[in-house]
């Protein structure tokens, strides 16, 4: 009978290919593997992973290099949702029982306590090796959020729209899109979607724009709930502040923790048991575990343990979890598995295919981008404001204009850079564009018969014809 080949030798295999997404010839991944595997044996391998569907071979002979297939999620009896281990299709089976077959259940303090940092894994060691294979940046020794600042405005649109959708926001991605480029709601939206897309963006910008932001401590996570629930709590003061009331899931039969003292000091514990966590993957999948199980705040929690799953990739320079594509009735079941029964395989499942999406995403358009101006990103709603506060008061696009007006969130030895900034903002300003800063086309153009000439010995206005 054929010896099985272990999951984990395929595994390896394919993660090595993964982080070359032009593909790799069979002698190149000889050598990168040590010289570990024969060459028949990994010819074996590799046709395993052709025939699985989860590389695809290009060229002939010598020239043969080995490539991977893009992934998607599976779609079965019309329904959209990850690929599952047997482990996870036992929990969804269970999950989707109605509610009546399913009996209520409370916070068990003992599926936290069975769990010692380092020593216990809910992510094993071959799957740890594989997803940093995959998420690995090559940054190299640069600061910390290097690679989240890279492909910042695209992280924004990005994790902004898929968390969002799976609580059920209706934007589409290119509404998100539009809304945090250009300011521009979405006709026909609930306000509060819109305040979800843009609490979505402050987050994330709090995260990246200033790394120091990024730490697994109590004061943290808080900070991310109060940009996160900004506005969407029937509670004001319930925004940035751990619960004081008892609250119940909706879909599922679990009842979390009441008593808001041991509330408080159970939040304390998760995040301090999750910055102990030695392995960035560890980390991120304990906090996407035990933050919504604890259920720390009023609402919100799902949301905040997915961004702060973020913190270890932001952190290690590792490509960040947006969330793309993934289907909301598997991230729901998965957490309900969490919730009912403590089990981890689904969630595990749809966050494993998750990461796996994202750096197929990101690795892409990390190459195509220019890195971005983070003087610009650090001050762009000032920069906004003086270009439309300008254009509004009929007054020239001048050194002097822009320095009487110079916001006071602009510091001293800044205010140069900053003055440069505006002007050549204009520079680049047309009717078409310049609805970005709220101002009309017609608005501009005779704004532009008055002003677009010279402007302090500079011609600040040129095209727009």
């Amino acid at each position: 009978m054929p010896r099985t080949i272990p999951q984990t030798e395929l595994d390896r295999l394919l993660a090595l290919v993964l982080g070359h997404p032009d593909g790799m010839g069979i002698d190149a991944m000889a050598q990168a593997l040590g010289g570990s595997l024969k060459r028949r044996t990994l010819q074996r391998r590799l046709g395993t992973l052709v025939a699985q569907g989860r590389l695809r071979m290009v060229g002939e002979a010598r020239a043969a290099r080995y490539v991977p297939v893009p992934v998607g999620p599976v779609q079965a009896l019309g329904e959209v949702y990850v690929p599952t281990s047997p482990q996870g299709e036992e929990i969804k089976a269970f999950v989707r029982q109605p509610r009546v077959m399913r009996p209520p259940v409370g916070y068990r303090l003992a599926f936290l306590e069975q769990y010692h940092p380092n020593h216990t894994a809910y992510l094993p060691p071959d799957l740890r090796e594989q997803l940093h294979a995959m998420g690995n940046a090559g940054t190299g020794h640069t600061p910390a959020g290097t690679f989240a600042r890279d492909i910042l405005n695209r992280l924004l649109i990005d994790f902004s729209w898929a968390s969002s959708k799976l609580e059920g926001n209706t934007y589409s991605r290119l509404d998100t899109q539009r809304l945090i480029e250009f300011g521009q709601a979405a006709e026909g939206k609930d306000a509060l979607e819109t305040q979800m897309i843009l609490n979505h963006k402050q987050a994330i910008e709090y995260l990246v724009l200033d790394p120091a932001h990024a730490q697994l401590t109590p004061d943290c996570v808080i900070a991310l709930h109060a940009f996160l629930s900004d506005g969407l709590m029937a509670d004001p003061t319930a925004v940035g502040r751990l619960r004081r009331r008892a609250v119940e899931i909706g879909g599922s039969v679990y009842l979390p923790i009441a008593l808001p003292q041991r509330l408080e000091e159970l939040f304390g514990i998760v995040i301090q048991m999750a910055a102990h966590i030695g392995d960035p993957f560890e980390q991120a999948f304990f906090l996407m575990v035990h933050v919504p199980y604890l259920q720390p705040f009023e609402d919100v929690n799902k949301r905040v343990s997915r961004l702060a799953a973020n913190i270890p990739f932001i952190r290690h320079n590792l490509c960040p979890l947006s969330f793309i594509d993934v289907p909301q009735s598997a991230y729901v079941d998965a957490m309900i598995g969490v919730y009912e029964c403590n089990r981890i395989e689904l969630l595990r499942d749809v966050f494993v295919w998750a990461y796996e999406r994202s750096c197929q995403q990101y690795g892409a358009v990390r190459q195509n981008l220019v890195p971005p101006d983070m003087f610009r990103l650090r001050h762009r709603q000032a920069l906004s404001e003086v270009v439309a506060a300008i254009v509004h008061n009929d007054e020239a696009a001048t050194e002097a204009t822009v320095h009487a007006r110079m916001p006071a969130t602009v510091a001293k030895p800044d205010e140069t850079h900053f003055t440069r900034l505006v002007l050549d903002e204009f520079l680049a300003l047309h009717p078409g564009n310049a609805v970005r800063f709220g101002i009309s086309p017609l608005e501009f153009s005779a704004w532009r018969q008055r002003h677009g000439a010279l402007s302090g010995g500079r011609k600040v206005i040129r095209g727009g014809q």
